[in-house]
C-alpha cells in the first residue's frame, strides 16, 4: 500500500502482477520438490506393504516344511492359498501408486483383469476355487513355486526354487510390483518396445513385461527370498536371478523409452 496526501491507495496493477510472477516461481521451484516427496513417500509406503507381504511368506513357508505352494496349471496359486491372511486388510495389498482398479466390475480375460504402473489387477472374477473380488498390485516371480508336474506352463520343475532356503537368496526376488499376480521371466524376454501401459503386451511369452513398469522412478519394489525389500531398477530386472537357469550376463537390447536408464 502507499500512502499520499494522508489516503491510502491500492496496489497498482504493475505491483499485482510481480506478485502474481513472484508467486507462478515459487510454485514452479517448489512443486516438483513436493511431487518428488510425495513419490518417495508412497516408495515407503509400497516397500512397507512387502515387508507385511515377506512376513506371510514366512509364516506360510515354515508352516509348509520349508516350501512354496505347489504350483499346477490349474492350482497352488497364491492368490488362493494366502487369501485368509490378506482378505481382511485390503490396503497393503496394493501400492500407493496403484490404487485405481483395473477391472472395479470383474472381469475374465487377461487383458481386463491386468494392471499397469498406476492400476491394480483385478478384480477376479470366480474361477473354480480362486476368490470372488480378489486385486492387488504385486504379483510373485512364479519361479520359486512348487512345480507339480516335470513342467508347468512348458517351464523344467528343476528350474524352480521350490523354497526359501537356498545360498544367494539375497539376489532372487520373490513378490513384486506387478501388473498381474504371477509371471515367470526369462533371460531372453525383451523389454517392452513402450511404455507397458501404452503396450499393453499380458503374454506369458515375455513375462518380464508384467515387472517392467516404471512405477517408481525407473523401478519397481520386491521381496527377495531372504526377505529383504529394496527397490530394483528396471533395467537391473534382466540382472536379477529369477529361475535357477536365468542367465543374468545376457545382452539386452533396450528400447528407447529404457536407453537412459540406469542400471543400478
Amino acid at each position: 500500500m502507499r500512502q499520499c496526501g494522508g489516503e491510502r491507495e491500492g496496489f497498482t496493477l504493475i505491483e499485482l502482477l510481480v506478485v502474481i510472477a513472484i508467486i507462478a516461481v515459487l510454485m514452479g521451484i517448489l512443486m516438483p520438490a513436493l511431487s518428488r516427496v510425495r513419490n518417495q513417500a508412497r516408495g515407503v509406503a509400497c516397500q512397507s506393504n512387502l515387508k507385511q507381504w515377506g512376513t506371510i511368506w514366512a509364516m506360510y513357508t515354515d508352516q509348509n516344511n520349508g516350501l512354496f505352494p505347489r504350483r499346477g496349471s490349474d492350482s497352488g496359486r497364491w492368490i488362493d492359498l494366502l487369501y485368509d491372511y490378506y482378505h481382511k486388510d485390503p490396503k497393503f495389498r496394493v501400492c500407493p501408486v496403484a490404487k485405481k482398479i483395473a477391472a472395479p466390475n470383474g472381469a475374465t480375460a487377461t487383458s481386463e483383469i491386468s494392471g499397469d504402473e498406476e492400476s491394480s489387477w483385478g478384480i477376479v472374477a470366480p474361477s473354480g476355487n480362486r476368490p470372488v473380488g480378489t486385486w492387488g498390485s504385486y504379483g510373485i516371480n512364479g519361479w520359486v513355486y512348487v512345480a507339480a508336474d516335470a513342467t508347468l506352463y512348458g517351464k523344467p520343475r528343476e528350474s524352480f526354487w521350490n523354497t526359501p532356503n537356498i545360498r544367494g537368496a539375497a539376489q532372487v526376488p520373490m513378490f513384486l510390483d506387478c501388473i498381474f499376480w504371477c509371471g515367470w521371466p526369462d533371460d531372453d524376454d525383451k523389454p517392452p518396445a513402450l511404455p507397458e501401459r501404452t503396450s499393453r503386451n499380458y503374454s506369458d511369452e515375455e513375462a518380464m513385461h508384467r515387472f517392467c513398469i516404471d512405477r517408481h522412478a525407473q523401478g519397481i519394489n520386491a521381496v527377495f527370498l531372504d526377505y529383504s525389500v529394496r527397490k530394483i531398477w528396471l533395467k537391473e530386472l534382466w540382472r536379477v536371478k529369477w529361475s535357477k537357469r536365468f542367465n543374468t550376463a545376457r545382452e539386452v537390447a533396450w528400447p528407447e523409452w529404457m536407453a537412459q536408464y540406469r542400471e543400478n
